[in-house]
């Protein structure tokens, strides 16, 4: 019953509405802003359309109108917004306010300016239909930027690896492990062998090519005895054999010393030592 008294109401008014327009009580809007040149009577447009708009606004608050309703509703709106823009044109042209310049902007019912894409604006319920709200859904701020001093003040030797070895848990386990593949390997080696029918011969050993004399023989001798220590059954040999004799970090201070006292004693005496 409430539909149909509202149906009969909405009949009623529009059927008031053109009997005034009729008799000439109330003048008939014009299509187009340009044709009326006379500044009252664009004011009094100008307000019609704002009266118009607001309730048509009134009613699009309400989501159970359903969907299709609300959409030709936000399309009226929009359509009575373009239409107050050109009389607010209009009436700048004839010489009256810059109603565009200085107008406040649209708000909606919560006072939030209203959002819209590219001038069309979405009002009320229109915000929550399907593909509306995503447009209006606002992407996470992205987490803010550190500087390059942020960035580098935890940064230190461990962070490129240069102490991983000094904390005496590393080195033993890389060489309890690698002298767990070394036997592997040596165990696999003679049973390719034994299964080739070559003899092994433990005790045989490789000449050197290159015999050492003097500090080289020296320091080769302590690093076989290092090595002994730490390898007893022989399985991790030196991988390599200094033949020249290696200065330790005294020696450099030592020569570095010897260089500075010779180029200050030509410096300041002209003699070269």
């Amino acid at each position: 019953m409430a539909r149909n008294a509202e149906k009969a109401m909405t009949t009623l008014a529009r059927w008031r509405a053109a009997k005034e327009v009729e008799s000439g009580e109330k003048e008939r809007r014009p299509y187009l802003a340009s044709e009326c040149h006379e500044l009252p009577k664009c004011e009094k447009f100008r307000l019609e359309i704002i009266r118009e708009i607001s309730k048509k606004v009134a009613q699009i608050q309400n989501a159970g109108l359903g969907e299709f309703r609300i959409r030709d509703l936000n399309d009226e709106i929009n359509k009575l917004l373009r239409e107050k823009r050109h009389w607010e044109n209009q009436i700048s042209a004839l010489g009256g306010p810059h109603y565009r310049r200085y107008g406040p902007k649209m708000f909606d019912a919560e006072g939030r300016e209203v959002p819209g894409n590219r001038g069309y604006k979405y009002f009320g319920a229109a915000k929550d239909l399907p593909g509306v709200r995503e447009l209006f859904e606002q992407d996470p701020p992205p987490p803010p930027r550190k500087t390059r001093a942020e960035l580098m003040k935890d940064i230190d030797a461990e962070y490129y690896g240069y102490r991983d070895d000094e904390d005496g848990v590393l080195i033993p386990l890389e060489e309890k492990i690698e002298r767990i593949a070394l036997q592997r390997a040596v165990q696999e080696w003679r049973e390719k062998m034994a299964r080739d029918g070559r003899i092994i011969d433990d005790e045989e050993d490789d000449d050197e090519i290159y015999p050492l004399s003097g500090p080289a023989r020296e320091a080769a001798e302590d690093a076989k005895a290092r090595a002994a220590e730490n390898d007893p059954h022989g399985l991790l040999a030196p991988r390599f054999t200094a033949h020249v004799p290696v200065p330790t970090q005294q020696d450099v201070q030592e020569a570095l010393l010897r260089k500075r006292k010779q180029e200050l004693l030509q410096k300041y005496t002209g003699v070269e030592n």
